[in-house]
């Protein structure tokens, strides 16, 4: 299949058109189609193993979420439908579903028996109301009838106490509009929207649970499901409740995209990739989203492109278990072979009609490529820097935790690093913690488990946690341009305890990172090898080392990361004076000044000066 040709008058920074993302859906359909069953009801695609929910849940998993991508495909073409997609996935359908639960080639899992069934049954009723008119309305009364009985299950309450919720509300959706146990529909959603009512904590962010953890969950699940679903019904009373949470949402989300396209690399489930698009692209539809239309696709396609652009299909075409290329670190154990394919909600843009602004407008430049920002997420306790120069975006992580750790009580390398970036690690296994402060008992490095969040401000965040019994540590990052400050107040640890600073985990072909001790550390600074990470392998880090003083011992460093050629010295960004134990002024390179106060009563940052 052809390539488009790049229109660079109309998509000056990334070529690309509707065009290109009609022909990248195609061909994401046209190459799974060797892997599925006779009767086109599994998509069971090749993988290094399959996922925890066992062989028969990937193969309904690929089909799924394959299907999804095809009825958006062809309701974004309003049923045009040149490649047969939707025949295939009828037959698949009526073939799934005559004798759901049965061990043979072509037999679904049933809903109420396999867990993970029930997140498939979200895709397959989101096509099914998608593609209405071109699909279900035209299936035989049997066939429609044990799909219905087939989805029912997933009206219950959730499995799993997180987003899980929205994929009962997804179903209900789907059967309101067919006319199915309309009541028991209508108090799934209810039920539903009532439980992620708890984790919502404002200016646009839920937490993914009873917990802390702020992610990519945000725009592909607990946005996505509630705004589509008011927005397919028609429902002004539930979309004049989540719009205006979706809109508050993108005006900081925009800030997590690179000038090349990427979204930050933070939290699980990253092989879905450009499953990050479909909340932009949800604004656009719905009408709340800060962006501009030429704005919204510029993040978009550039983030397919990224992707594409970047190894993420193989030599057969099919998405695999990474990131660029496959990347077992990052691979979640409930994913398999078909996972990736959740990135299918990265192309909810093609529901946008041809002539939409969306598509028809010239792009334009994202927060990163425009000006150096910093932007703090009050509720998830997140700093947000990005810088123009180079397009670089760095996320300082001061209250996203993840409910469950990694094997063995580490940390898990999603969620626990203290900072992230769009070209850098994080590393993973028994490699080196990049941008970690730990204390070292008998050479081995503490974690930092759950981060309790305190302050934060324009250009700082602030958090506590506890790596030993009886001790405390009190940290604060403040950014400015490249220049981050990173400071540490180490209480009840004994004195001489060996302390580790370690910074940005850099492959050889990435960008530069810098990081140089003020206060407390000693100042040779050494390199140590981090291994492979999701941007490749033979990635190193730098490390600061000291020891504690006394009950109470103040680590201050200045890191960066940047992409600019010969960047100067980060000790030449910023003047910081320590003045006091627990007090910095600091002096910007641009003549700014600001104050950091780690308060041991409050435990808390004092205000910006």
């Amino acid at each position: 299949m052809p390539t488009p040709p790049e229109n660079r008058e109309l998509s000056p920074y990334t070529g690309w058109t509707r065009a290109h993302w009609e022909t990248a859906a195609d061909r994401l359909l046209l190459d799974v189609r060797p892997f599925a069953s006779p009767g086109h009801a599994l998509v069971d695609l090749p993988g290094p193993r399959p996922s925890w929910s066992g062989p028969r849940s990937d193969g309904l998993e690929g089909w799924a979420r394959t299907f999804l991508l095809a009825a958006l495909r062809v309701a974004g073409a309003h049923g045009e439908d040149p490649h047969g997609h939707l025949d295939r996935y009828a037959a698949g359908l009526a073939a799934g579903t005559a004798h759901p639960g049965r061990d043979d080639r072509e037999s679904w899992p049933l809903t109420a028996d396999t867990r993970q069934a029930v997140v498939e049954s979200a895709s397959v009723a989101l096509g099914l109301r998608l593609t209405r008119p071109w699909l279900w309305d035209r299936l035989d009364d049997r066939t429609r009838q044990r799909t219905a009985d087939w989805l029912l299950p997933a009206l219950d309450p959730s499995p799993v106490d997180n987003n899980w919720w929205l994929f009962g509300l997804t179903v209900a959706g789907f059967l309101q509009d067919a006319g199915i146990e309309t009541d028991r529909a209508a108090a799934t959603v209810d039920r539903s929207l009532a439980r992620i009512e708890d984790w919502y904590l404002g200016d646009g962010w839920y937490s993914d649970g009873d917990n802390r953890a702020f992610d990519h969950y945000n725009a592909w699940a607990l946005h996505f499901y509630p705004v589509l679903h008011a927005h397919l019904a028609g429902d002004k009373d539930l979309l004049d409740r989540y719009g205006p949470r979706l809109r508050a949402h993108l005006d900081t989300y925009v800030h997590l995209f690179d000038a090349n396209g990427a979204p930050l690399p933070y939290g699980r489930s990253l092989i879905y990739r450009f499953a990050a698009a479909a909340a932009p692209w949800l604004g656009a539809l719905t009408g709340h989203t800060p962006l501009t239309p030429g704005a919204t696709r510029r993040l978009a396609s550039g983030a397919l492109r990224y992707f594409l652009d970047r190894g993420a299909t193989d030599e057969r075409g099919l998405l695999g278990l990474g990131w660029h290329g496959p990347y077992p670190p990052l691979v979640q154990e409930y994913s398999g072979p078909g996972s990736p394919y959740w990135a299918s909600k990265g192309f909810l843009g093609l529901l946008l009609p041809a002539g939409h602004p969306a598509w028809t407008d010239p792009e334009e430049p994202l927060p990163a490529e425009r000006a150096d920002t910093v932007r703090a997420v009050a509720p998830a306790g997140l700093l947000v820097q990005t810088t123009a120069a180079d397009g670089l975006v760095r996320l300082h992580n001061h209250g996203s935790n993840h409910v469950h750790s990694a094997p063995g009580g580490e940390d898990d390398p999603g969620y626990a690093r203290h900072a992230y970036s769009t070209r850098t690690g994080p590393s993973t296994g028994t490699a080196v913690a990049d941008n970690h402060f730990a204390l070292l008992v008998d050479g081995t490095p503490t974690t930092r488990g759950p981060a309790t969040p305190l302050t934060t401000g324009p250009d700082r965040a602030a958090s506590l946690h506890h790596p030993l019994p009886g001790v405390r540590v009190l940290s604060a990052t403040l950014a400015h341009g490249r220049a981050e400050l990173r400071a540490h107040l180490v209480l009840g640890a004994p004195e001489g305890t060996p302390v580790r600073q370690t910074g940005w985990a850099v492959t050889p072909d990435g960008p530069l990172a810098q990081l140089h001790p003020v206060h407390g550390y000693r100042p040779e600074a050494a390199e140590l090898p981090t291994g492979e990470t999701l941007q490749g392998p033979g990635s190193r880090t730098l490390a600061l080392h000291g020891s504690t003083s006394g009950p109470a011992t103040l680590f201050v460093a200045l890191a960066s990361l940047t992409a600019e050629p010969a960047p100067a010295p980060v000790s030449s960004l910023a003047n910081v004076q320590v003045t006091g134990p627990h007090t910095l002024a600091v002096t910007w390179q641009d003549g700014t000044t600001a104050r950091l106060d780690l308060d041991l009563e409050r435990e808390a940052p004092g205000p910006s000066s």
